[in-house]
């Protein structure tokens, strides 16, 4: 294969595929510079395509966005194949279908010069498949754009079994240059976005099929406890059930139907009716000028204690803080055998960290009602947070538990008593997966965190999140809930094993472990 570096700023950019995701990545290419051809074998949709762009990019000038003279964009219709010869590098962008992009690239070989770089913009499918009909496979990559293209700053590189590295460094640089931020990916299932975050949306609709807590519910606690920017079934909505399935799927039965991964009977049952989100006005929420609101079920004011008992440093130190609650400390009587780190309320109850065990567990091992308290980001600043209290907790200490908190200016919602509660399985399942792409050299530690921060917009990314928790206390979860369970979902990383086991981190300075 001939040499290839560097895509100059003079070569043309190629994209192949006029819809959404092609016309975003011919405005950024034209936006930073490149002269820019599109194609589109439907007839005028790559002049519809282009048009568009002038259009955008002229609105967001005159807004004050973008400083720059739209008329001197270098954009150009291709009638046909034959006019991307000159490109540098093509971008394609077309359906998601294995067959379609083999034989769109087999004619693109044919036509291009053989240092132009073939890069294709799949979200799912496998570099390596796609250029394994090749004569010169080695110069097609993965260059995995994020929907809108000109907004979202993520891009992953995915290098196939045959990819060249000065091609994968090729196309690196051309989205450094775009102003995007870069991760490196192997070609395996979801790459690392997609296949690290399907916990948020599993573990969510988990809890709903189980009839724990509604989406309204469950979508308020991760954003206002888990400081998540959109909850899960707002985001299904805005992504689009069908969507979002469809990828489940597609990673699914590429692990082999790994149930880590198993898709969802509910959302099966939304694409069936044609609930599909936002874009068809109905999906977990309704849309539309008289659609009512998410309503979450937030618990009704309680009274706080007027005082409370802790028992050594507990967890909820931070909470009790805020409430202004007088914390007695006690040195324990009754209950368990070892108090330390837990709060009692008046009401005889224990308010105890989630740590994976339904507190119906907890009460049948201790003797006592409990009520598990859920995680958050950050206690000092979350403004919600999730409760459970254990089969036959008296009413009186369940308010007094939902008082206290309230007391801390939260929004408290008492939920089904389901194994690590919202916010502590779904980020204990964030961890997990990412650890487990790590150990599987998806990609590093830091580019899995960056990955999941530009292209989630998580708070945190997972293996950050995991280390402020510390690795025993995630493995700790993740085996309590696969022991309530009994489902080899929860199993958790041999990695993560290790790493806690040794007293080891999950991130390092230079994203390597240990």
């Amino acid at each position: 294969m001939t040499k290839i570096g560097r895509v100059p700023k003079t070569a043309p950019v190629a994209v192949a595929g006029a819809g959404t995701m092609g016309a975003g990545i011919a405005q950024v290419a034209a936006v930073a510079g490149h002269p820019v051809i599109v194609y589109d074998a439907a007839e005028g949709a790559a002049g519809r395509a282009v048009a568009a762009v002038r259009d955008r990019v002229a609105r967001l000038v005159a807004k004050g966005r973008l400083d720059l003279d739209p008329s001197g964009l270098q954009l150009a219709v291709a009638a046909d194949l034959g006019e991307l010869a000159p490109a540098g590098c093509v971008i394609e962008a077309v359906a998601e279908d294995l067959a379609v992009k083999q034989a769109l690239f087999a004619e693109l070989e044919k036509v291009v010069a053989p240092d132009c770089v073939l890069a294709t913009n799949t979200s799912s499918l496998s570099p390596t498949a796609i250029a394994a009909g090749l004569s010169h496979p080695g110069r097609l990559v993965g260059l995995h754009f994020f929907n809108p293209a000109p907004v979202m700053r993520l891009v992953e590189v995915v290098s196939g079994l045959a990819t060249d590295p000065a091609v994968a460094a090729a196309v690196t640089g051309l989205a450094q240059d775009w102003g995007k931020q870069v991760v490196q990916a192997s070609a395996t299932p979801g790459f690392i976005v997609n296949r690290v975050a399907r916990p948020f949306y599993a573990e969510a609709l988990r809890l709903v099929e189980e009839r724990a807590a509604s989406p309204a519910t469950i979508d308020a606690v991760l954003t206002q406890a888990g400081g998540f920017r959109m909850g899960p079934f707002a985001l299904m909505d805005l992504v689009g059930q069908d969507v979002n399935e469809a990828v489940t799927r597609s990673v699914w039965a590429a692990f082999g139907y790994d149930p880590r991964f198993a898709p969802s009977l509910l959302q099966r049952a939304l694409v069936e009716a044609g609930w599909l989100g936002r874009k068809s006005g109905r999906g977990w929420y309704q849309y539309g000028d008289d659609a009512p609101p998410p309503a979450p079920d937030v618990a009704p004011g309680r009274p706080a204690p007027d005082r409370v008992t802790e028992y050594g440093a507990s967890p909820l130190r931070v909470l009790l803080g805020r409430s202004r609650v007088e914390v007695r400390t006690g040195a324990g009587s009754g209950g368990p055998a070892e108090l330390n780190g837990i709060v009692e309320v008046p009401g005889g109850a224990l308010l105890v960290r989630c740590d994976g065990r339904p507190a119906t567990a907890l009460a049948a091992e201790w003797e006592r009602p409990v009520v598990v308290v859920d995680r958050a980001l950050d206690d000092a600043t979350a403004a919600g947070i999730a409760v459970a209290a254990s089969d036959g907790c008296p009413v009186v200490a369940v308010d007094e538990a939902v008082g206290l908190l309230q007391a801390a200016g939260l929004a408290v919602y008492l939920v089904d008593d389901a194994p690590g509660l919202i916010v502590t399985r779904t980020v204990a399942m964030l961890v997990n997966g990412a650890v487990d792409a790590r150990n599987q050299g998806v990609a590093s530690a830091a580019d899995i965190d960056t990955a999941m921060r530009f292209g989630t917009n998580y708070p945190l990314g997972p293996l950050a999140w995991g280390q402020s928790w510390g690795p025993a206390t995630v493995l700790a979860v993740l085996e309590a809930m696969q022991a309530w369970y009994g489902d080899d979902r929860y199993r958790p990383s041999a990695l993560l094993r290790r790493i806690a086991a040794a007293g080891g981190s999950l991130v390092g300075k230079d994203g390597s472990w240990p």
